[in-house]
């Protein structure tokens, strides 16, 4: 899921001639209406109220329009691995379920580092690979021509 390469800078203004390799991916803001529903406990055990109310905020985050099967199921992993953290019964269940969330881009700042943006309904920008908008392509011929004279 998450985009190869090092992480972009924060602080500093680098600046390089060359395109990124990751462009940002824009999402519209709106919620996620299709997820899979929350299996229905472990073992005969239902789920903790934490866990359920993680799920119902997971499943519908914005970003979920672009998973595929293996990242819902990733998604599944991850409630029982919740559990037992909101349970109590295992100290690396945190750590686990931090770097889980961490992939799912369960925050801002993890949907940053998977370079993902939410943008307002109806703005987001249906952007194909190797395709340039012909406008974007007439502007640039146009200042080539302005530099050339």
């Amino acid at each position: 899921m998450p985009p190869a390469g090092r992480k972009p800078n924060q602080g500093q203004a680098i600046r390089h001639r060359v395109k990124p390799v990751h462009d940002w991916t824009e999402i519209e803001d709106t919620p996620f209406p299709d997820a899979p529903p929350m299996p229905g406990g472990l073992y005969g055990i239902p789920w903790p109220a934490e866990t359920q109310r993680w799920w119902e905020v997971v499943s519908r985050m914005p970003h979920c329009v672009i998973w595929q099967e293996s990242d819902w199921q990733f998604a599944i992993d991850t409630i029982t691995i919740h559990a037992r953290f909101v349970r109590g019964e295992s100290a690396s269940a945190a750590t686990e379920l931090r770097n889980r969330e961490k992939v799912l881009g369960t925050t801002l700042d993890f949907r940053r580092d998977l370079r993902i943006r939410y943008v307002a309904a109806g703005t987001a920008a249906a952007k194909s690979a190797g395709v340039v908008a012909i406008e974007d392509y007439q502007q640039r011929l146009v200042k080539k021509k302005r530099r050339a004279k």
